[in-house]
């Protein structure tokens, strides 16, 4: 059993990895480079199957817009990646055609950039044929201005990390076929818009408040979102393990009924064109009516992660939309730290946030009643009132409705026609005049 771990272990793709830094920049301070960012790209490259065997930083006063770091530190780079035997090189920074190339016949070794490794994992994990649609698109608009010189490569089999997705067997260097297959894809996600679209809207026929989960990538929120809801979606300690939304109704202490959906985790440098192509996916949190931000609270960049959260809400157009935050992930914290937190809690305020941040555990479940709590405050005033309702069974949409949106306490049929006892929310309850017992 040993010796087949050990292989498995062994045939995982090793990579060298490079990370760069601007003296000028806010990530060098009092001459020492802050290594948070390489080590998130450590974090990616294991969460693509890789084994990371080594890493090296340079700090520059400028990007060489030839060979970003400069031909004497590739050529450290290569002597470095051939002691580790690392026969692919992960750049921490998103690389032009011109130094992709050069990089990679400099060092002799396959080069890719954050960006690739990024869509990568996306591919790895899409699962869902609207998720495999959105990477290929994102892959290929990635590909398609870096084709000029690489004829020879894109011609062969693809195989490793940075291959997965449509695959280097699939980009022809013919730019008309690829932007031919981008049309089609992309026709493709408007015909899944237009499906998530009506879907959306048969949900909003029956009214139920709406809430979309977002947060940095890691921060718990699949953990948390199964906690809420007593569901099985997937949770995995590895970056974007979720990517296609997954929506669950959730009741509230007010015994409403809510839908809550997961979406896909955000990161520093998220490539635009990935924004553009997860769009459809993304819509859940444009069209929810709260917002819950959460946060890893024991991480000690989350403040950093924050920021990256709330410029893609900007992005996104919902910056002011409602926001709740939520610090997941307390049971991490001693109780000295959580005590300190409370009673001052990080600053978090921005347009649309919620005054004051709920600390739970999705693990332990600690903090949850609270967030439950808060979430019924947050979202509009629906009271819920008692009915005693006449339908006939032939009307089954209104049916559906009184079981999707309310309670019923108690049923009975008789003649083609069911009584029943419910408790409903007004908004429904005004819809249902015609039924209502006097």
């Amino acid at each position: 059993m040993k010796l087949k771990t050990s292989q498995a272990v062994d045939n995982r793709e090793r990579v060298f990895l490079l990370g760069v830094s601007l003296k000028k920049s806010t990530r060098f301070r009092n001459g020492i480079v802050e290594r948070e960012s390489l080590l998130e790209l450590e974090e990616l490259a294991r969460s693509a199957g890789a084994v990371v065997t080594g890493s090296m930083m340079q700090v520059r006063e400028a990007i060489d817009p030839a060979t970003l770091v400069g031909k004497g530190k590739l050529d450290e780079v290569k002597l470095e990646a051939q002691m580790h035997k690392a026969p692919l090189i992960i750049v921490d920074h998103n690389l032009t055609p011109v130094q992709l190339r050069n990089m990679e016949k400099i060092t002799e070794c396959r080069v890719i950039d954050r960006t690739q490794l990024i869509l990568d994992i996306f591919a790895l994990h899409a699962r869902t044929r609207e998720g495999q649609l959105q990477v290929e698109l994102a892959q290929l608009n990635y590909m398609l201005p870096r084709l000029s010189g690489k004829g020879v490569e894109l011609s062969r089999l693809g195989g490793g990390i940075g291959t997965r997705g449509p695959g280097e067997q699939k980009l022809e260097t013919d730019r008309r076929r690829i932007r031919d297959r981008v049309g089609k894809i992309q026709r493709a996600i408007d015909t899944v818009r237009r499906q998530r679209t009506t879907r959306r809207q048969a949900r909003e026929a029956i009214p139920l408040g709406t809430i979309a989960m977002v947060g940095y990538t890691n921060a718990g929120k699949s953990t948390l979102f199964n906690a809420l809801t007593h569901s099985a979606v997937l949770t995995s300690s590895k970056m974007f393990a979720t990517l296609d939304p997954t929506i669950r109704a959730v009741r509230l202490p007010s015994k409403r009924r809510v839908l809550l959906s997961d979406t896909v985790g955000f990161i520093r440098e998220l490539p635009p064109g990935l924004i553009a192509a997860f769009r459809a996916t993304l819509e859940e949190v444009q069209e929810a009516s709260l917002i819950l931000h959460v946060s890893d609270i024991s991480d000690a960049n989350h403040s950093e992660h924050d920021d990256e959260v709330l410029k893609i809400l900007r992005e996104l157009g919902v910056e002011e939309r409602p926001r709740l935050r939520v610090f997941n992930k307390v049971d991490r914290l001693t109780p000295e730290e959580l005590a300190a937190l409370t009673q001052a809690p990080p600053n978090g305020s921005s347009a649309g946030s919620i005054d004051g941040p709920v600390f739970v555990s999705a693990v332990s479940g600690a903090g949850l009643d609270d967030l439950l709590a808060r979430i019924d405050a947050a979202l509009p005033v629906d009271r819920i009132t008692h009915l005693d309702l006449r339908v006939p069974l032939s009307d089954g949409r209104t049916l559906a409705m009184i079981y999707a949106a309310g309670r019923v306490l108690k049923s009975e049929l008789s003649d083609e026609v069911l009584s029943l006892e419910a408790e409903v929310p007004e908004s429904l309850a005004r819809r249902l005049t015609s039924y209502t017992i006097q």
